[in-house]
């Protein structure tokens, strides 16, 4: 079952850079933006977030939150309601909680992640909030015909979600990746770090994700058993058409830093 838990009161962060809302489906959208990564030495990279639009009620579900200028919420609240955020990174999630204050959004999360502002999940770290509710491999969704898959191996967990339209819509947050090259908002020192890291290609399995979660590589290939056509990666561009071909060449790769 779900569970539910209280909400936890947290400092908000603002805004950074973003672009346009862009569509790329019927009711979905996407938009690429910056965020600062809390490390000792701060580094701006790249990130992207995904609205999906219930065709009955036109409320909207957000898929890798990112909060929006004033401007960019005007946009967003052109195309409907705010219901819902799911976080299926599980080093993600620094703006779920200002969707829900702002909009009173469900925040909904998956079993076994932990919103904390480092990346050391394994020395109890202190949560600064707590999602409403947490997902489960055959959780409800708040999306129809959408499809949970939970790498269970990932520490912290990481998931994506299937769109089942227009031949498959996959989602990921740090799993598949697609930045060929570093855009407008990735800083000087993200570049020639994450560029030694091997972040900078196209169609690829996320580096910091293989070397810091150590997602189990068998698990990684069972991406290739679902049906998909495109992916709106959380970070870099969108792969639109053949996206299951295009990334089967990295996941049948040896996968370096996963187990």
């Amino acid at each position: 079952m779900d569970q539910k838990v209280k909400q936890v009161t947290h400092k908000l962060l603002p805004a950074m850079a973003h672009g346009a809302i862009t569509k790329l489906f019927t009711n979905i959208w996407f938009v690429k933006g910056a965020m600062k990564m809390p490390m000792l030495m701060p580094m701006k990279i790249s990130r992207s977030m995904v609205i999906i639009k219930d065709a009955d009620s036109g409320e909207l579900t957000l898929v890798n939150s990112m909060r929006l200028s004033e401007a960019g919420l005007a946009e967003l609240e052109k195309l409907g309601k705010v219901r819902n955020v799911i976080r299926i990174a599980g080093y993600h999630g620094r703006d779920d909680g200002f969707y829900r204050q702002r909009y009173g959004a469900s925040i909904y999360a998956i079993k076994g992640q932990v919103y904390i502002r480092k990346f050391d999940h394994e020395s109890n770290p202190k949560e600064y909030m707590q999602a409403d509710i947490y997902l489960g491999k055959d959780s409800p969704l708040p999306i129809k015909s959408a499809q949970l898959k939970i790498f269970e191996s990932s520490n912290p967990p990481e998931a994506v979600l299937l769109l089942q339209q227009d031949g498959g819509v996959l989602i990921t947050g740090d799993s598949l990746q697609n930045t060929a090259e570093p855009d407008e908002y990735v800083g000087f020192l993200a570049k020639k770090m994450m560029g030694k890291m091997g972040f900078f290609k196209e169609y690829n399995v996320g580096p910091g994700w293989l070397q810091f979660a150590k997602p189990d590589a068998a698990e990684i290939r069972t991406l290739l058993d679902l049906e998909f056509e495109h992916v709106l990666p959380g970070h870099g561009e969108p792969v639109i058409g053949g996206a299951k071909e295009k990334f089967r060449p990295v996941i049948e790769d040896k996968l370096k830093g996963g187990h």
